[in-house]
């Protein structure tokens, strides 16, 4: 691929603005990218000399960078808005039923294909993802996502005390997993996650085997919830009694670490999330979800303060939208009943570098930085009549801020992947 540039209103933020990380934002801004990658990011005036030569196409719309979801469930696609109950019998109702049908591999291809250009339309380019308990459910997802060369990280989840219809063995679920990171390893743009569905699912045994693989693999993530809903926490205390808490039982298990992402993270004390920040875990912050199940509020606030990295999770099917525009309108109204304000530039940032820090990916993602991948989508703030009134003349600020909250899928014109147009919207 050579060169190419798009001019256009550039916003990146590349670092925690809460930290004093710099907003960049260039009104009249170029993006060139070669191969893939980013070559260079700035105002029009000062880097069109430098490329002159380069072939520029114009833009109207606000580039930034592609979102990261950092949780989700693919297999939940078509259960998403099944109404009644909480976390754990809305598992038993609604979602151990849906999962049991990817035993079916062309069951599995059609939610795979449907869930990535979802996302794509959605404006979110990389994603940490759950698949099921089969195997197949991951080949399902990572064939479509190398289609479309997207940064996608999942792994067969591990459950060998799940239903019937839903549950490996420990010799066979340890088997799969490597059987499966050798299979896909080093293709394409994606990544192998080890992953317990959470605590209750797996016996001591699957717990231990989680943690061997992810010290076996340093390439690997680990994924799971954590402390999502008071109910599953009684369970989890009841089950392990001689665990501090909640996290001492990952712990205990070799599962916390600067590769973990833990999902949720609402019922956790200060001594728990400061162990998470020593660890380096990260935390991925699903707040449709949250609403939907009356699980609680996560307090963003207090895991900065604990110096714990977040991102954020749309966690479809509870949670209620693939946008990550819909979700963090929603982190802001759980930020104002915790008694804070989330910024709409930290806002940007969770939902870009901040989970890509959380994935392990910021040196490769979520910034737009010269080197980093191109991946990057184009913001239109007079997608519907209302948005367009609010806009009309506002600062970034307000402009950012009015996405933030009234915007959805609508607000997503284009979607780049590697610097290639993967989805636009019909004009």
């Amino acid at each position: 691929m050579s060169l190419h540039g798009f001019r256009a209103e550039l916003l990146s933020v590349p670092e925690d603005p809460a930290q004093g990380g710099g907003v960049r934002h260039h009104p009249d801004g170029l993006l060139v990218v070669e191969d893939g990658l980013v070559v260079a990011f700035g105002d029009h005036a000062d880097l069109a000399p430098r490329f002159a030569d380069v072939a520029v196409e114009r833009i109207d719309g606000l580039i930034v960078p592609g979102f990261v979801d950092c949780h989700v469930h693919y297999p939940q696609t078509d259960r998403i808005a099944a109404h009644g109950a909480q976390l754990l019998e809305w598992l038993e109702r609604h979602i151990f039923p849906a999962e049991a049908a990817f035993a079916d591999r062309t069951h599995a291809d059609g939610v795979a294909a449907f869930f990535l250009d979802e996302l794509l339309r959605n404006g979110t380019t990389s994603a940490l993802v759950f698949a099921t308990v089969h195997a197949q459910s991951v080949d399902a997802l990572f064939e479509a996502a190398l289609a479309r060369n997207m940064r996608i990280v999942s792994g067969k989840v591990l459950m060998d005390l799940g239903p019937d219809t839903l549950r490996d063995d420990v010799a066979s679920g340890r088997a799969d997993t490597e059987a499966l990171i050798a299979r896909w390893r080093g293709r394409g743009r994606l990544g192998y996650a080890v992953t317990p569905r959470f605590a209750l699912t797996s016996s001591d045994a699957q717990l231990a085997g989680a943690g061997d693989l992810v010290a076996a693999h340093p390439d690997i993530l680990m994924h799971t919830h954590l402390a999502e809903n008071m109910g599953e926490v009684a369970a989890v205390a009841a089950r392990f009694t001689s665990a501090r808490d909640y996290l001492d039982v990952y712990d205990r298990f070799g599962l916390v670490g600067p590769r973990s992402v833990f999902a949720h993270c609402i019922h956790m004390d200060d001594p728990a999330m400061a162990r998470m920040a020593g660890a380096g875990a990260g935390i991925a912050f699903c707040p449709t979800s949250n609403f939907f199940l009356g699980s609680g509020l996560f307090d963003l606030a207090r895991a900065h303060a604990c110096g714990v990295k977040t991102g954020i999770g749309t966690d479809v099917g509870a949670g209620t939208s693939f946008s990550l525009l819909s979700t963090l309108g929603e982190a802001y109204k759980v930020s104002q009943l915790c008694g804070d304000r989330l910024d709409p530039f930290h806002a940007l940032y969770l939902a870009t570098a901040g989970g890509a820090q959380v994935l392990g990916l910021g040196d490769r993602i979520g910034g737009l930085q010269p080197g980093q991948e191109a991946d990057f989508i184009v913001l239109d703030t007079s997608a519907t009549p209302l948005m367009a009134r609010r806009t009309a003349g506002a600062s970034l600020h307000d402009r950012l801020f009015a996405l933030q909250v009234l915007g959805d899928d609508r607000a997503v014109a284009r979607t780049y992947v590697a610097g290639v147009l993967a989805w636009a919207r019909r004009t």
